[in-house]
């Protein structure tokens, strides 16, 4: 008798169980792919014309949303911008502005210097974001000659192969971000 009262109790505890998972998954994605700075994130891909998963993938990959990330060559902030970099799109994007390296650990300002040097990235390779993440991690330059050799591009645009092991991990971890966000929050 005590064997059939535990029978009517499972089936009922499986369909809750079952009914719950598609939840609790969701739930755990929420906090695997957060949208931080989202206005900040938002507002910057619209004003480059970019995918805001885009900047969410770089950031996630950067500095796990940590503003205050700083790198062991320097990089700083949430889209880990060097200070050769941040020099180079000063001079481009904003000259005349009165803004320092220091600035880059205020979060609107990093999400805007990061986002315009991706924007960069994206249009130096055609839109392809593997490529373009590889560049905005290891340079235009280190870009530029891989895709020369027929062993990592066979078009001469993008690449197809990265025979550096950190950009390789890198590239890696920007586009599986990116289509977690796309998963996760594509559809709304």
């Amino acid at each position: 008798m005590k064997k059939t009262h535990r029978k009517i109790w499972i089936l009922p505890v499986v369909i809750v169980l079952a009914l719950l998972l598609p939840f609790a998954v969701r739930q755990i994605n929420l906090l695997r792919y957060p949208q931080k700075y989202q206005m900040f994130i938002e507002k910057w891909a619209e004003e480059y014309d970019m995918d805001p998963y885009i900047l969410y993938a770089v950031i996630k990959t950067e500095s796990g949303f940590d503003s205050n990330a700083q790198s062991n060559v320097g990089a700083r902030g949430l889209m880990q911008i060097t200070e050769e970099t941040f020099a180079w799109i000063k001079l481009k994007s904003a000259p005349y502005e009165e803004i320092a390296f220091e600035d880059l650990y205020d979060a609107n300002t990093n999400i805007r210097f990061g986002a315009y040097f991706m924007n960069r990235c994206l249009e130096r390779y055609n839109g392809d974001l593997a490529t373009a993440a590889a560049a905005y991690h290891s340079g235009w330059g280190t870009v530029d000659e891989l895709l020369e050799d027929p062993a990592y591009s066979s078009d001469g645009k993008t690449l197809q192969e990265y025979p550096y092991p950190q950009m390789n991990r890198y590239v890696y971890k920007v586009t599986k971000n990116y289509k977690g966000y796309n998963d996760l929050y594509g559809e709304q």
